[in-house]
């Protein structure tokens, strides 16, 4: 289990599709091009796009669709995260659920009049429970992307690792479309599976009343190559692209949030309680 843990986060390190100046103005984060850490942020890649495939998905999907994994609320959740320091993230040496409250203040102080958005902020990650479940990092974290068909320009590391993913040598799965229709939607794309998809799928199972821009972020926050690198419109609705821009201002701040000076959770606990009694009370299933 404690091995699970270890290892970068690999949509904390490297982000080669950030602009390097933006990068530089927000204080150098994601700036790596060589080294260890690099190499092993690419074996984490290497895995991970050799064995998300349709059929790994789909498992995936009924495995934990039942989320019958734990019972708990949402702030034991956010507890749960303080398992997950990673010790290779240059950005965050402490541990997650203060990442979890940095987003949601800045959330809160640039959209006051939203408290839904700021609820997003402290759930976002809350799929990385999945590590504690015993999953592999390369099933829970880093960008994200479709599978059953051709991954495009701008997924991290893709000419170097989808070499032994079985469904590129399937005629079914390995054109541009693959087995999509234009335009179909994106909620009707089968994403590879992590932490976005599992809290997307969790929050639809214990009935979150949040408006429907909240499930949209939670669920393709890590799809950079859509949202960043502006890839698969081919799949998209008009809905996503209405979306959109929803998804980048949330991006803003999961990204540019993180600062060592910690927030005094204590005194902000009471308010994502109201937050949480509002939106998803009570013990919830994971």
């Amino acid at each position: 289990m404690k091995a699970a843990v270890q290892g970068p986060d690999p949509s904390l390190v490297y982000r080669p599709d950030v602009d390097p100046e933006v990068a530089k103005d927000k204080g150098s984060f994601r700036n790596y091009r060589s080294g260890p850490l690099l190499d092993r942020v690419f074996a984490t890649y290497k895995l991970m796009h050799a064995q998300q495939t349709v059929d790994f998905v789909r498992k995936k999907h009924a495995q934990f669709g039942a989320f019958s994994y734990k019972k708990m609320t949402v702030l034991e959740a956010v507890d749960m995260l303080d398992g997950l320091v990673d010790e290779s993230d240059p950005d965050v040496d402490f541990p997650n659920s203060f990442h979890a409250f940095q987003t949601a203040e800045g959330i809160r102080k640039a959209h006051p009049d939203k408290d839904w958005f700021h609820l997003v902020g402290l759930l976002h990650d809350l799929g990385k429970v999945l590590v504690l479940a015993g999953e592999p990092q390369w099933a829970v974290v880093g960008d994200t992307f479709p599978v059953g068909c051709r991954p495009q320009a701008s997924v991290v590391f893709c000419d170097s690792t989808f070499q032994d993913n079985p469904d590129l040598q399937d005629p079914r799965y390995s054109t541009e479309l693959g087995m999509y229709q234009p335009h179909c939607g994106l909620e009707n794309v089968l994403m590879s599976w992590g932490h976005d998809e599992y809290m997307y799928q969790m929050m639809k199972f214990n009935k979150f009343s949040l408006p429907q821009e909240a499930f949209y972020i939670i669920r393709f926050h890590s799809f950079y190559p859509w949202h960043t690198g502006g890839d698969y419109r081919q799949l998209c609705s008009e809905r996503d692209l209405a979306m959109l821009p929803w998804v980048q201002e949330f991006n803003k701040f999961d990204l540019y949030t993180k600062s060592p000076e910690l927030p005094d959770v204590n005194t902000l606990r009471p308010y994502y309680q109201g937050l949480i009694d509002k939106y998803c009370p009570g013990v919830l299933s994971w």
